[in-house]
């Protein structure tokens, strides 16, 4: 049998480490009190003080963990977090304005993005460049509804369908109770999973203009209190989420029939584009797609793309999105080919979960971005979402040109080790 490099070379650390120290004690369980923070919610400027306190923090570290600002203001973060000791400043670029003639985004769009990685603002921003040239990018919002699969386990089989029978007869009652939670979630549909003794509901909500993760969780919490008070079937236990919903996890049924907003985003970018902007060739952007596109296949993606995460994760950060659900948002199709004498090139993203309103939209520097976007408040988290394919589509762009023309290290030399 032959061992993998890595496997040997980390075999040959451990040996080492082992061999300078000879205590294998320092593996073994450690009892003991530990005063370990106790959660809270209050937030003050007094907390954030006893805190540091607490923890031995020096005072440059303690003034860059929260600088007199933030303390100041210390009570707006009290609905966003517990044990506050301070925020975390990211640097935020901006490209654009991207122009985007979507069905619910119609204009010129200043997109900024939160990182720490060099090129990356420099990356989307010549996608944008690209793409406005060629006249903007469509968009628009295909489907919507954010799941959350509440678990019931019965006796057998029997009690199982039976239980369906009961939930199909009452999905009137199990509306109401679930939305009389909300003022602004509504359940659109609850579709059952048969396990033998275990079914799954697939509840799917529409959310308003908000992100909408606590909205469907304590809504399916109050519909599964009501089968608990009024379904003859007998239940064994009920859980709120059978981690079916595909919450925060790339999966395979959000892939096919989406949570959160599925949008679709596409333009045609004229020969001359691809040349000036792009700096290579229609048919050299191909070329690579194909090889990149069975990479996609080899490994099992999926979905097929490049670099979504890197585009959301930036966005979601910059406007207060809940930034876990990059593992789902980034799954997705991005499609090129030659299109009446251009490159056509589209992205469709089935999970994008953003908000407008709620979470951490309504934080200072979050406020400021989605005011700098046009987007804060009330009646704009479809646009955004459409911007946020719109902004993937962008990277594409950029990143299969930077690799068909062989730029792709060079640029990041330039622009993140040589800087």
């Amino acid at each position: 049998m032959v061992v993998p490099f890595h496997v040997a070379e980390m075999l040959k650390r451990v040996k080492r480490r082992l061999a300078q120290d000879s205590d294998t004690a320092r593996f073994a369980p450690r009892h003991g009190d530990l005063a370990v923070l106790r959660p809270r919610r209050r937030t003050s400027e007094e907390t954030i003080a006893d805190y540091h306190d607490r923890l031995g923090l020096s005072d440059a570290a303690s003034d860059a963990l929260a600088d007199a600002e933030t303390r100041a203001g210390a009570s707006r973060y009290a609905a966003n977090i517990e044990n506050m000791i301070g925020t975390v400043k990211l640097p935020v670029g901006v490209i654009g304005p991207l122009r985007v003639n979507g069905l619910h985004a119609a204009g010129d769009y200043p997109v900024p993005l939160a990182t720490t990685e060099a090129a990356l603002v420099a990356s989307y921003g010549r996608g944008a460049l690209a793409a406005n040239r060629a006249g903007g990018i469509t968009t628009a919002v295909l489907y919507e509804g954010v799941l959350r699969t509440p678990a019931f386990v019965l006796d057998d089989l029997l009690s199982a369908g039976q239980f369906v029978d009961w939930v199909v007869e009452n999905v009137a009652a199990l509306q109401a109770a679930a939305e009389a939670t909300t003022r602004y979630g509504r359940l659109v549909s609850v579709e059952p999973v048969i396990d033998t003794n275990i079914v799954f509901l697939l509840c799917r909500y529409t959310t308003g203009d908000a992100g909408g993760q606590n909205m469907v969780t304590i809504a399916t919490d109050a519909l599964c209190r009501h089968i608990a008070a009024h379904c003859p079937v007998r239940l064994r236990h009920w859980y709120v989420e059978g981690n079916f919903s595909g919450d925060k996890k790339a999966s395979t049924l959000g892939t096919l029939t989406g949570r959160g907003r599925k949008v679709s985003a596409s333009v045609v970018l004229p020969e001359r584009v691809v040349e000036s902007a792009l700096r290579t060739s229609i048919d050299e952007m191909l070329a690579y797609g194909r090889v990149a596109n069975l990479g996609a296949l080899l490994s099992g993606q999926l979905g097929a793309q490049a670099h979504y995460a890197n585009g959301l994760a930036a966005l979601y950060i910059a406007t207060g999105q809940d930034a876990a659900c990059v593992a789902e948002s980034a799954v997705g199709f991005t499609r090129m080919e030659r299109h009446d004498g251009g490159l056509f090139a589209s992205v469709t993203l089935p999970n994008i979960l953003v908000g407008t309103v709620g979470g951490g939209t309504g934080l200072p520097t979050q406020s400021a971005c989605l005011e700098l976007m046009g987007l804060k408040g009330t009646g704009h988290a479809a646009a955004l979402a459409e911007i946020a394919a719109a902004l993937c589509l962008c990277g594409e762009l950029s990143i299969v040109a930077a690799m068909a023309a062989g730029h792709f290290a060079v640029a990041h030399e330039r622009l993140a080790r040589q800087r």
